[in-house]
């Protein structure tokens, strides 16, 4: 088993380059067509310039771009894995479960408290170097938008897809996450596993404390960050990309979305965890890391290539090689060629 790699990948853009040539040869080509027709009879012409070839042109741009390729490859200099071997590394297992129903829309964190958020968990997964890290979604209820991973851009690619409208079902089901939180982690052990729960903490609509204690029962540490003011904001409707009005209830008036901070702190105590509340001042999810730094942690081994071997001196033997052969070519007839028309039109 071997795995292939580039050294300098960035010198592969100028691969782009190429395309844009041959566009250019055809263009050139195309507008020295029109020329010769202005000229006169095309046939007379060729005739008058028996020695100009069509076709060896066509053939040293071949030739320059299948050398250009092979050595703007070179350049990036392709290595083939030799060496496979464990690598030891130590780290937790984070489940962050983001709430991103219709009030984390609210404002009093600015921009608003799920963009506070994402910006806070981008950061958080930046920080992070030998952890695993899945990501949980949840309104009316929950979803695994990243099961437990260690490739953390995927990770952030996944964070920057998040939206409100990935669930219709509008609520704040704490509970529901954490249990499907229990069911994401991977692996027998009762340590090694922290759930991060970003929510605002209102209209929470199952038991979530009790969620919260089967969860300890798995190992599970569960931190609470709270994301809003006590003293609440209204929630914005959006049309067409721009604010249109804010929500209101049945009775018409604006709905005004607080943050529940008693119970979300009754639930990080009962998740062996700590709450911090988040503001424009602190992402809070700092303080949730030097926690995270303080577990304990397990060995995860994880099969990687150690040694690589440079193939970069073939892709520009070959590329030179070409360079030296376009350049050899002239754009004129052989000699030979021409003897045997002449004998053929002889007969």
């Amino acid at each position: 088993m071997s795995i292939l790699r580039f050294a300098h990948p960035e010198y592969l853009y100028a691969l782009g380059f190429v395309p844009v040539v041959i566009l250019v040869y055809a263009l050139m080509h195309f507008q020295q067509k029109k020329a010769f027709k202005k000229l006169g009879d095309t046939n007379l012409l060729k005739q008058l310039s028996p020695e100009v070839s069509n076709g060896k042109p066509i053939l040293k741009l071949i030739l320059w771009c299948v050398a250009f390729i092979l050595i703007t490859i070179g350049l990036a200099n392709p290595q083939i894995g030799t060496k496979l071997e464990e690598v030891k590394r130590e780290g937790v297992d984070v489940i962050i479960a983001l709430d991103i129903s219709n009030s984390m829309r609210a404002e009093d964190i600015r921009p608003n408290r799920l963009e506070k958020a994402k910006q806070a968990i981008a950061r958080f997964i930046d920080r992070l170097e030998n952890d695993r890290i899945g990501i949980i979604v949840f309104a009316g209820r929950a979803y695994v938008q990243l099961p437990i991973t260690s490739d953390f851009n995927a990770a952030k690619l996944f964070l920057g897809s998040i939206d409100p409208d990935l669930i219709p079902t509008q609520g704040t089901a704490i509970g529901a996450a954490i249990d499907l939180a229990v069911q994401s982690f991977v692996g027998q052990e009762n340590k090694y596993k922290t759930l991060v729960i970003i929510t605002d903490g209102e209209n929470h609509e199952d038991d979530a404390l009790e969620s919260a204690r089967n969860a300890v029962k798995e190992g599970i540490i569960i931190h609470t960050i709270g994301m809003g003011s006590p003293e609440g904001a209204p929630i914005p409707i959006s049309s067409r990309g721009a604010q249109s009005d804010f929500l209101k209830d049945a009775e018409g008036s604006v709905v005004v979305t607080k943050l529940d901070q008693a119970m979300l702190e009754q639930l990080a105590s009962e998740g062996k965890g700590i709450f911090v509340r988040a503001s424009n001042g602190n992402d809070a999810l700092e303080t949730i890391m030097n926690s995270i730094s303080k577990m304990e942690k397990r060995t995860i081994g994880s099969k990687q290539f150690s040694e690589y071997e440079d193939r970069f001196q073939y892709f520009l033997a070959a590329g030179l090689f070409l360079l030296l052969l376009e350049f050899m070519i002239s754009n004129r007839k052989s000699k030979w060629i021409q003897n045997v028309k002449l004998l053929m039109s002889g007969k």
